[in-house]
């Protein structure tokens, strides 16, 4: 997309979501899920999609009746932790299969984020506490259920104080943002709209200024899982903390226009 298109998109694309498009066509999807265990097990599943393990060294071990790496403290927060284990727990049952270095939490969404005609526009936002020393990993991010792509990565920490915008659709959009004091609350948004049958446009904000935008293309009719996660090492380096490492979130939000 050429830079004044794309100054133009994104300006359109906030004025569309503080408009919220009209009172009656826009609807909440998720709000206030972490409130309590109740409402947090409401919205959310846990560990990712397929499981326990991903790209990096942390493995999740957060569940119902395990809640020393994903809690809630104080009402409205979400804590996740990674620690750092001294015993070996063999290699990740996922590519590129790195050896087990940390137990760590992840969430992902009950419900299923799919751009159609039926739901042409959702915001996505939340607010967090990121950390970015070298060899941690967080990301609040969307990716496909049946497939991928797609994917979108609403905020990526890879060891430093930079925040990866990133749109996977076959190949890789990146925008790249310094982040001043990554460990203080910031917001991370997304504004993703229908263009055409296949494609999105998804227009991305860190602390209500916009950033950049990517097309996606083909993530039309494509569910998504929303995903909070604390992963570490991988591409964020190594070795990675000795000591417990956090990533918290607050304000998560969900919403979609109804055509």
């Amino acid at each position: 997309m050429p830079a004044a298109a794309a100054v133009l998109a994104g300006t359109a694309a906030r004025a569309s979501a503080d408009d919220r498009m009209s009172a009656a066509a826009w609807e909440t999807v998720i709000s206030g899920s972490f409130a309590g265990r109740q409402a947090l097990e409401s919205e959310w599943n846990y560990l990712y999609p397929w499981g326990s393990d991903h790209n990096g060294t942390a493995r999740m071990y957060a569940s119902s009746t395990d809640n020393n790496h994903l809690y809630l403290s104080p009402s409205g927060q979400l804590n996740i932790k990674a620690t750092r284990i001294d015993w070996d727990e063999g290699t990740s049952s996922k590519d590129p299969h790195l050896p087990i270095h940390y137990h760590s939490g992840a969430i992902h969404s009950k419900e299923l984020i799919t751009v159609s005609d039926q739901f042409p526009n959702y915001e996505i936002r939340g607010e967090f506490q990121a950390p970015s020393a070298r060899g941690t990993w967080p990301a609040f991010w969307i990716t496909g259920a049946n497939s991928w792509p797609p994917e979108s990565d609403i905020l990526e920490y890879k060891g430093d104080a930079r925040n990866w915008f990133n749109t996977y659709d076959g190949s890789w959009d990146n925008t790249v943002v310094p982040v001043s004091s990554p460990g203080s609350w910031h917001e991370y948004r997304i504004w993703m709209t229908k263009v055409s049958g296949a494609d999105v446009d998804i227009h991305y904000y860190l602390d209500g200024t916009w950033k950049g935008a990517h097309r996606g293309s083909n993530f039309v009719g494509e569910p998504m899982h929303l995903i909070i996660n604390l992963q570490m090492e991988g591409s964020s380096g190594s070795s990675g903390p000795g000591g417990d490492t956090y990533f918290r979130a607050r304000n998560v939000y969900v919403g979609r226009s109804r055509a």
